[in-house]
């Protein structure tokens, strides 16, 4: 008998057939990927998605009827049951929207420049639950959405919060993990060892409620933990 897991279940999402066709191409030739279903706007994502049970939602953002952000928020966001992981696909030449999705819930993005090893792992990255954002693409997204990332006018009390349920550490780790640091990096900046920088990391996210990398970048920026300007 084979112990090895079951394969990662992908729905595709984006209105471009030739895409759709790329992806499940790419995905379907993986060992450990099964593409359950294809949708064409977020509607449709949403509707498959509650049929089918993915693991991961490959999402594109501008599409008809019900575009990615709101598709993504219904899937995975605060009010979602069993959300599945959303993994969004588009480019920062056309969408000033990346932020919002990720607020909406996504667990990471790539560009839609991304190579098909990138994708593939993108989708196993975003299915463990671990590295969701790469510190080079956090830091552009920084770069490029600076000015939706300073703190909100109520972020004091929000800030309050997070620095008593966190240690001076984990605080440390978490501003270095906002600014872009991979767990090596972190771990290198703080003479400890990457696999001390996870532990940190997975206490991070539990004390703060958070699911994943993702969010805890997002938290730190509201609450005004890092600024945007350096």
């Amino acid at each position: 008998m084979s112990d090895a897991p079951p394969p990662i279940r992908v729905l595709v999402c984006d209105d471009q057939a030739l895409v759709r066709t790329g992806y499940v191409t790419i995905f379907s030739a993986q060992p450990d990927m099964e593409v359950v279903g294809e949708a064409e706007n977020g509607h449709e994502a949403v509707q498959a998605a509650g049929r089918l049970r993915p693991d991961v939602v490959v999402m594109d953002i501008r599409m008809p009827l019900l575009g990615g952000i709101e598709a993504t928020r219904q899937l995975a966001g605060p009010d979602a049951e069993a959300p599945p992981k959303v993994l969004v696909v588009t480019t920062f030449n056309v969408d000033a929207y990346v932020y919002d999705a990720l607020r909406a819930g996504a667990s990471g993005f790539l560009l839609k420049d991304a190579t098909p090893a990138e994708l593939v792992n993108g989708i196993r990255t975003v299915a463990r639950g671990e590295a969701l954002l790469a510190p080079a693409v956090t830091r552009h997204l920084i770069g490029h959405f600076a000015e939706h990332l300073r703190p909100a006018d109520t972020s004091r009390p929000a800030r309050e919060k997070v620095v008593r349920a966190l240690t001076p550490r984990e605080l440390e780790v978490l501003r270095q993990i906002a600014e872009g640091l991979s767990n090596a990096e972190i771990a290198a900046e703080l003479f400890i060892t990457p696999e001390t920088v996870k532990t940190y990391v997975s206490r991070i996210l539990a004390k703060l409620g958070l699911r994943d990398r993702v969010q805890a970048v997002v938290l730190a920026y509201r609450v005004g933990l890092v600024s945007s300007t350096g």
